[in-house]
């Protein structure tokens, strides 16, 4: 029995041996990862901001950009967040000066505006020519006799288009400031502000106390502020409610535009592939564009560069994935997933180009984008555009420098930390104020060549060896059960002989 014993606890630490061998330790150093990019700091800043350019993206092998490390002179890893931040633009404070229309008749006129009957025209492109007041029949721009003992009774003003801002950033004006009186050095009355959208219908939206008072050193003082409540309009009119009517200097609108809080997005230009080379080729569309990306480009926008001048080109937008096959004979099957179906386009009217703009998706990580065209007929080759916020990394500039970004590598483990716990109790005005590290040059390692990590390839050969070792393994277990059968039979024999 000891002689038995003892090939078979051999045996068993032989096989527990390959446990071992096929689960080596993770490595994590700076030549585990294909790419690397020195970040130069000042050295007086405890945290600093990097906003990762687009080389990163492109290089990374993860979706989230797990495989970006911050290591130090001495191969540590520094901890790092990756930090979005929403845009904080402060309103846009502007004046716009109103040209002025005065209203004269000969009827009197209260704060309806009601008595006065006028006519206003405009230019084709919506500014006011002239004002008519047909009571009296006469008006601010008539030369007629009958506008001698016509007196002043409201004011028209037209602050132009900019008063409406554009379709993204409508303006609203929030106030109106008044030049004093021409040639009054004092002056006191209330007035009532009309506005018009059209010029046919007006609301009256504020009233103010008005009034210019100077001393005798030709100091003044003045009230000459209406303030309302923010609103949008081109078009207004000044009725008086006390006192009497005078042309003002001077009429200007305040502004207020809120900016955009869309964030600053970056984009990249990818022209579509001849031929699919991933095997997706079977599934593949005649007609179909096939654009490579980086799947750690985090797109939240998509748009088309068409070349022709004049094309309207519907598409659906996606990808391909690799699926179970339906059908005998296949193990899998590509099949085409739309993310959105869009219409692109580009037309010549009038001296006038117009293209379609960028569409907002769903934020996405693919590898390959595809466009399908919805006409069979379509042989546009447009460019692609995938636009994303770059994120800024945040790191504890701790350890040794100088400071390496490294990335590129496939197999890499989350590290990233949330901001709280690499930049503690900072505000996001804080946090917008880091000093911000400057990158090298890209430089390129014997990991990308080959594609894998150090990790990746000391894991294959770690299952080279495993498999060697198997082999050898088994060849020891025949010699072994060998033995035991030829040890059995001298057993058998030495019992035969003693009967």
């Amino acid at each position: 029995m000891p002689k038995l014993f003892l090939p078979s606890l051999l045996l068993a630490l032989s096989l527990a041996a390959p446990v071992f061998a096929a689960n080596p330790v993770q490595s994590d150093t700076p030549g585990d990862y294909a790419y690397a990019m020195p970040l130069q700091v000042s050295g007086k800043q405890g945290v600093v901001g990097f906003q990762l350019p687009q080389a990163v993206y492109l290089k990374a092998r993860t979706a989230n950009l797990d495989d970006l490390r911050v290591f130090d002179a001495k191969g540590v890893a520094q901890p790092y967040a990756l930090h979005r931040p929403q845009p904080e633009k402060p309103p846009l404070r502007a004046s716009i000066a109103a040209s002025i229309f005065p209203i004269r008749s000969h009827g009197e006129t209260n704060a309806t505006g009601t008595a006065v009957d006028i006519d206003i025209r405009t230019r084709p492109d919506g500014s006011v020519m002239s004002v008519q007041a047909h009571a009296g029949k006469a008006s601010g721009n008539t030369n007629g006799a009958n506008t001698t003992n016509a007196r002043l009774s409201s004011l028209v003003l037209d602050f132009g288009a900019a008063a409406k801002g554009d379709e993204n950033n409508p303006a609203r004006i929030e106030a109106l400031r008044f030049g004093a009186p021409k040639g009054q050095t004092n002056y006191n009355a209330e007035v009532w502000l009309q506005t018009s959208g059209d010029l046919k219908k007006w609301n009256t939206i504020g009233a103010a106390e008005l009034s210019w008072l100077t001393n005798d050193s030709g100091q003044t003082l003045a009230n000459d502020r209406l303030e309302f409540s923010p609103q949008t309009f081109r078009y207004a009119r000044l009725i008086w409610r006390r006192g009497a009517p005078a042309e003002f200097s001077s009429i200007d609108a305040e502004t207020l535009t809120q900016p955009s809080r869309e964030p600053v997005r970056e984009t990249l230009w990818i022209a579509p592939e001849p031929v699919k080379s991933s095997g997706v080729q079977a599934g593949q569309q005649a007609g179909e564009l096939i654009y490579p990306a980086g799947i750690a480009l985090p797109v939240e926008q998509v748009s088309l560069r068409l070349s022709e001048p004049n094309i309207v080109f519907p598409v659906a937008l996606g990808y391909y994935v690799e699926r179970p096959s339906r059908h005998g004979g296949k193990s899998t099957e590509w099949i085409f997933q739309p993310v959105t179906h869009a219409t692109f386009y580009q037309i010549t009217q009038d001296s006038q180009t117009r293209r379609s703009g960028a569409l907002s998706i769903a934020l996405r990580h693919q590898a390959e984008w595809v466009i399908r065209p919805l006409n069979p007929a379509a042989t546009a080759r447009p460019a692609l555009g995938l636009s994303w916020q770059a994120a800024t990394l945040v790191f504890l500039a701790g350890g040794t420098p100088p400071y390496t970004l490294s990335f590129g590598r496939s197999d890499a483990t989350p590290t990233s930390q949330p901001l709280s716990q690499v930049a503690p109790g900072f505000t996001p005005h804080e946090l917008a104020q880091l000093e911000q590290a400057h990158a090298g040059t890209l430089q390129t390692g014997p990991v990308a060549a080959t594609g894998d990590s150090a990790a990746v390839q000391a894991s294959l050969s770690a299952r080279q060896r495993t498999y060697i070792l198997w082999g050898v393994l088994l060849l020891g277990v025949a010699v072994l059960g060998g033995m035991a059968w030829k040890l059995i039979r001298q057993m058998k024999a030495g019992s035969d002989k003693a009967n």
